[in-house]
C-alpha cells in the first residue's frame, strides 16, 4: 500500500463537514489541552471519530467497516498480542488461508502492518479502516474476553456491571447494552453457539436465573446459567443488534441480525416473546456461507437416491418434501435445486428465510408487510419465463392452486408441507380444497423426511439396547449395533452431526386412480409399499444396522408420527 499523506482537516473543510468556526474553535481547545485539531473538534461535539474514519476511508480508498456488526474469532485476535494490538491501534477481523485482514485507525502505518506480518506469521496482510476509537473499543472487548464464557460472568458480577432496574428507560437501557462486558457476553455465547454447530440459541428467563440453550443436532442442551440480574442487559444487548423496541417488553418483536464471524457471513433471526420472568429469546443462526450438501451426502440409499433423481429431471410436475419443522427439507430442497441447476435453466424461488445463496437461481424473500407472500411470489414468477420454481412451503389453497397451475403450464415446482410421512401430504392437499384430479395429474413425487444424529466415530462401540426398543423398530434378527460413549469430540453426547432417514412415494398410475377415488393416506401407503416404497422406520432401521445411528435415536425422531 503506498503511503498517502493527507490533511484530515482540510478534506473536512472541503466537504463542508466542518467550517472555518469550527477549525477556530478547536485550535483553542487544543492549545488548552494539548490534543489534536481532530481530537478536539471531536471533544467539542463538531464531529465523531467515525466522521474521521469515514473521511480518511474515502480519501484513501481503504475499505471501511463498523466493527460493531462483525463478531471476531478470539482464536484470530490472538494471531497478535494486546500490546502489539494497542500500539499499533490495529485488530485481526479475519483470516483466510496464510490472508489476515486487519481493521486499522491509520492504515498508513507501514511499520504497524509489517510489524503486525510478522507477529501473526501471516504471508499477506490486507487492511480496512475502522474510527480510532472502534478499533479500541474492540480491543478492549475482544482481549479481555478471550477465555470461557464462565469467566467473563464471574468478571462482570465481581464487577456489578450489568445490573439494570426493571424500570430502567430506553436510554438506560442502551447505555447498559453498549457497555463493554455486556457486548463481550453476548458476543462469546454467539461465537460458542455457531463453534458448537448450533442452529438455535435459546436465552430463558426463569425464577432466579438466565438460561442458556443451544439446540445442537436437533436437541437442546443447556450450556450456561447466568445470574439473573444480567438478564435486562443481555436481553437489552441482543434487541438492541436486531434493531428492536429496546424498551418495548410487553409485545413480541422479531428481528434480524447480519453479523461476520471469521469468514462466515451469519444471518441471525431473532425473536422475543413475554413471559412471566421476562422476555424469552430465541435467535436462529443461519450460515449463509455454509457449503451446500450433494445430493449424494442427504443420506438417501441408492434405490430411492435413483428414483428422487429421476424425479428432480423431470421437465414438469411438482414434487414435495415433507416433514416437521427442523426435519432437513430446506436441505435437501436446495440440494436438489443444486443438482439440476445449470445456465441452461431458468430457476426462481420465494422462501421465507432466503438461508443459503445459489449462483444462478434467482431467490426471493417473503415481505408480508408488502403483501410479497408465497402466492403472490409464485403468481409472479410465472410472468418471469421460469423453468423451475420453487416456494419455501404451501400453507393455503391458493399457493397449492398456483403451483398446480404452474405445472400444468410445463413447470417443474418444488414446495414443502407439513406432514408426518409422504401418503399424508396427498390428504392435506385435498383438505385444503385441492381437487384430487388435479393432484394426480400434477404431483410427481413425495419425500417424507426426518433427521437423525450419527454416531461420533471416535468414541463408537458395540453394545446391546433393550429388548423392547429393539422389538419397537422391528430388528429381529441378531446384528452387530453401536453407540458412541461420549467423547471431548462429541461434547459427551455420543453423537457428531445428522444425517437423513427418508421415505420417497412415486405417483405411478395405481396411485393416481387411488388419488383420484379420494383413497385414505393408509391406502395408498399400501399401495406404495406394494409397488417397493422403503417407509422411514425401514430407511432408519438399515442406517442402525449400517452402524450409523442408533435405535433409540430413529424411535425419538419418529415420535412425531
Amino acid at each position: 500500500m503506498a503511503k498517502k499523506k493527507i490533511n484530515i482537516i482540510d478534506i473536512l473543510l472541503k466537504k463542508k463537514i466542518i467550517n472555518n468556526n469550527d477549525v477556530a474553535s478547536a485550535k483553542a481547545e487544543s492549545k488548552k489541552t494539548g490534543l489534536s485539531l481532530e481530537k478536539s473538534l471531536e471533544k467539542l461535539g463538531i464531529l465523531s471519530d467515525e466522521d474521521v474514519a469515514y473521511t480518511v476511508s474515502e480519501e484513501l480508498g481503504v475499505p471501511f467497516i463498523d466493527l460493531k456488526e462483525y463478531i471476531l474469532d478470539p482464536a484470530v485476535v490472538s494471531l497478535i498480542t494486546e500490546v502489539v494490538a494497542r500500539e499499533f491501534k490495529a485488530i485481526p477481523v479475519f483470516r483466510v488461508d496464510k490472508t489476515l485482514t486487519i481493521a486499522m485507525a491509520d492504515p498508513n502505518d507501514l511499520v504497524g502492518i509489517d510489524e503486525i506480518r510478522n507477529k501473526s506469521r501471516c504471508s499477506s496482510i490486507d487492511v480496512v479502516l475502522s474510527s480510532d476509537e472502534a478499533v479500541s473499543r474492540a480491543v478492549d472487548q475482544y482481549y479481555s474476553s478471550i477465555g470461557k464464557v464462565e469467566d467473563v460472568i464471574k468478571g462482570i458480577t465481581a464487577e456489578g456491571a450489568g445490573v439494570i432496574s426493571e424500570e430502567a428507560g430506553a436510554m438506560e437501557l442502551t447505555e447498559m447494552a453498549e457497555g463493554a462486558p455486556i457486548v463481550k457476553l453476548v458476543n462469546l455465547l454467539i461465537m460458542e453457539a455457531v463453534r458448537n454447530r448450533a442452529s438455535d440459541i435459546h436465552i430463558e428467563p426463569d425464577e432466579s436465573v438466565l438460561r442458556i440453550r443451544y439446540r445442537i443436532d436437533g436437541v437442546l442442551r443447556e450450556v450456561n446459567s447466568i445470574p439473573q440480574q444480567l438478564q435486562g442487559a443481555i436481553v437489552s444487548r441482543v434487541k438492541l443488534l436486531s434493531k428492536m423496541n429496546i424498551a418495548e417488553k410487553r409485545k413480541p418483536q422479531d428481528g434480524k441480525i447480519e453479523m461476520k464471524l471469521e469468514n462466515k457471513s451469519l444471518d441471525l433471526r431473532v425473536s422475543s416473546c413475554p413471559t412471566v420472568h421476562g422476555e424469552n429469546v430465541v435467535i436462529r443462526i443461519l450460515d449463509k456461507s455454509s457449503i451446500l450438501l450433494g445430493l449424494g451426502e442427504l443420506g438417501l440409499s441408492e434405490y430411492d437416491m435413483q428414483n428422487y433423481n429421476k424425479l428432480i429431471h423431470r421437465p414438469h410436475g411438482i414434487i414435495l418434501v415433507t416433514g416437521p419443522t427442523g426435519s432437513g427439507k430446506t436441505s435437501s430442497l436446495y440440494s436438489s435445486l443444486a443438482t439440476i441447476n445449470s445456465v441452461e435453466k431458468n430457476i426462481i424461488t420465494i422462501e421465507d428465510p432466503v438461508e443459503y445463496q445459489i449462483p444462478l437461481i434467482r431467490q426471493t424473500q417473503v415481505n408480508l408487510k408488502i403483501g410479497l407472500t408465497f402466492a403472490e411470489g409464485l403468481r409472479t414468477f410465472l410472468r418471469q419465463d421460469p423453468d423451475v420454481m420453487m416456494v419455501g412451503e404451501i400453507r393455503d389453497r391458493e399457493t397449492a392452486e398456483i403451483a398446480i397451475q404452474a405445472s400444468l403450464t410445463g413447470h417443474l415446482v418444488f414446495s414443502t408441507l407439513h406432514t408426518s410421512d409422504s401418503c399424508s401430504s396427498v390428504t392435506r392437499l385435498v383438505d385444503m380444497g385441492v381437487e384430487p384430479f388435479l393432484i394426480s395429474t400434477t404431483l410427481a413425487g413425495v419425500l417424507a423426511q426426518r433427521l437423525v444424529r450419527v454416531i461420533c466415530e471416535r468414541c463408537k462401540e458395540k453394545y446391546s439396547p433393550p429388548a423392547d426398543v429393539l422389538k419397537d423398530i422391528g430388528i429381529k434378527e441378531k446384528v452387530s449395533l453401536y453407540k458412541g460413549a461420549g467423547c471431548a469430540r462429541c461434547n459427551y453426547t455420543g453423537f457428531s452431526g445428522r444425517i437423513g432417514i427418508f421415505e420417497l412415494l412415486m405417483i405411478d398410475e395405481k396411485i393416481k386412480n387411488l388419488i383420484i377415488g379420494k383413497a385414505s393416506a393408509d391406502e395408498i401407503r399400501k399401495a406404495a409399499i406394494e409397488k417397493g416404497m422403503r417407509n422411514l422406520l425401514q430407511d432408519g432401521e438399515d442406517k442402525i444396522k449400517k452402524g450409523i445411528t442408533t435405535p433409540e435415536e430413529v424411535l425419538r425422531v419418529m415420535q412425531t408420527i
